[in-house]
């Protein structure tokens, strides 16, 4: 097997490290200023602070100069990303972006360091149990 070429590693975690904290601040303001319930509002950012805590070992700088975004070949935009009918539909599309970058950074940091991976698991199952119960406020 051909060695892995560790920018193209830092391109992966660099960009779910983004989508995690972006899905995270969508869910953490729906909780702020559309449901008014300042402990949900404080999970989300204690999470997002977690996340960057965990991760705060990384070459932060080394991750933004792995960026190509001028290549990527997955940065088009789907018709069903621009379907939003409700704020339950934001909040849902957000937590599955948390939870499928959580993963990935997880499996990543495998090959740095399972310690950290061990925490984004942590972080994973945490908005497991926080999406159902923004969820079910959500629907009432």
């Amino acid at each position: 097997m051909a060695p892995i070429d560790e920018k193209k590693i830092l391109r992966i975690l660099d960009a779910n490290f983004n989508r995690a904290k972006e899905a995270l601040r969508v869910c953490e303001d729906i909780c702020r200023f559309l449901l008014d319930d300042p402990q949900k509002t404080l999970q989300f950012k204690s999470l997002r602070h977690r996340l960057t805590g965990v991760l705060a070992g990384l070459p932060f700088e080394d991750l933004i100069k792995s960026r190509n975004i001028e290549e990527d070949v997955g940065k088009k935009t789907f018709e069903t990303e621009l379907q939003r009918k409700s704020v339950f539909d934001i909040f849902y599309a957000n937590s599955q972006r948390v939870k499928e970058s959580l993963r990935v950074l997880e499996e990543f940091t495998k090959l740095l360091n399972r310690r950290r991976a061990l925490d984004l698991k942590k972080i994973r199952y945490e908005i497991y149990g926080l999406e159902k119960k923004v969820s079910a406020l959500l629907r009432d």
